[in-house]
């Protein structure tokens, strides 16, 4: 086949990868990561210049989301479920715990960089309460 009519991609490593940029568009894949296991997130990003689309391919993901401008103050779990897109708006603290069988997809602005998507680090209180709310959420979890 010609190579101008497809392009076949794949990603079956660990964390984020992007795998298509074009034009103002990126998609990538989230996958397990031991720096997104609940106990080891210390902080949120936010995108000041974009949504950001997740999707749910296979396994548990917890999208968690911060209220609040320059730190976080109430902190959400959203259970994500397979095949649901969830849009999390410009300017949304935000961060995941995945379980090791998950894969993610991601809808991002291909320019979406550290330069325009700040990090906040988290008190050792909203730490734990990462924790809880991932114990609540997957009462199995070991």
């Amino acid at each position: 086949m010609n190579p101008n009519l497809l392009e076949i991609s794949d990603y079956t490593g660990e964390g984020y990868q992007p795998l298509v940029d074009y034009e103002q568009w990126r998609v990538a894949i989230l996958r397990y990561i031991d720096e997104l296991l609940p106990e080891n997130i210390g902080k949120m990003q936010r995108h000041n210049e974009t949504d950001e689309v997740f999707v749910l391919l296979s396994g548990r993901c917890i999208l968690f989301l911060g209220e609040g401008d320059e730190l976080v103050g109430t902190i959400h779990a959203q259970d994500m479920q397979p095949l649901k897109l969830y849009n999390v708006k410009c300017g949304a603290w935000h961060t995941h715990t995945l379980d090791e069988a998950a894969t993610v997809l991601i809808v991002e602005n291909c320019d979406t960089t550290s330069a325009n998507s700040p990090e906040v680090e988290l008190s050792a209180e909203q730490r734990r309460q990462l924790i809880e709310l991932t114990r609540t959420l997957w009462p199995d979890r070991p």
